[in-house]
């Protein structure tokens, strides 16, 4: 993604809040989070707070005072995501910590969605989490960089087919079914 396109992106978020409530924003690109993917863009958006110049510490009140009061600008936002950015977080100004469980975030995505092979129905997926190590991260990666599949989630869809299709699988199937009816 080239500069004068991140520079936009930035600008139209900054521009969907009131002014001084942004007080900076990074668009990440694949290799700088392990959430993005090859080919998308994410961005990390640090907001200022009340109490914050005080040295006071942000909680998750935070966050929600920060959604709440700028509920309308999030939904624009949400609506005029470009299709490259995956997704937008919002953090209190001060927060570094790299993602995790605990980070006092508000996340939000594109309306666009990956649409299923012709052969799947949307209701017929079950959306599941998976961590992956590095290896496999890197494997899944190289399937969307070669253009064989368009995310991650449709690369971890496609390895589990081409196991379906050999012939061992249909024998630990067996088998499985076997260790049942004992």
């Amino acid at each position: 993604m080239d500069k004068a396109l991140t520079d936009r992106i930035e600008q139209q978020v900054r521009q969907a809040f009131p002014e001084g409530a942004i007080v900076r924003a990074q668009v990440l690109q694949y290799g700088d989070d392990p959430e993005v993917e090859p080919g998308r863009a994410a961005m990390r958006v640090f907001f200022e707070w009340p109490g914050r110049s005080e040295g006071g510490q942000a909680s998750p009140g935070t966050v929600h005072q920060f959604c709440t009061a700028n509920a309308a600008a999030l939904g624009v936002l949400r609506d005029e995501l470009p299709l490259a950015i995956g997704w937008v977080e919002f953090r209190p100004e001060g927060q570094v910590r790299a993602a995790s469980p605990r980070t006092l975030a508000y996340r939000i995505t594109g309306r666009a969605r990956p649409v299923p092979a012709a052969d799947e129905a949307q209701e017929d997926l079950t959306p599941v989490m998976v961590r992956l190590a590095a290896a496999d991260l890197a494997t899944v990666d190289t399937l969307i960089t070669a253009g064989v599949v368009s995310s991650r989630a449709e690369g971890l869809r496609w390895a589990l087919s081409r196991i379906r299709e050999h012939p061992a699988y249909v024998q630990l199937q067996q088998h499985a079914h076997e260790d049942d009816e004992l």
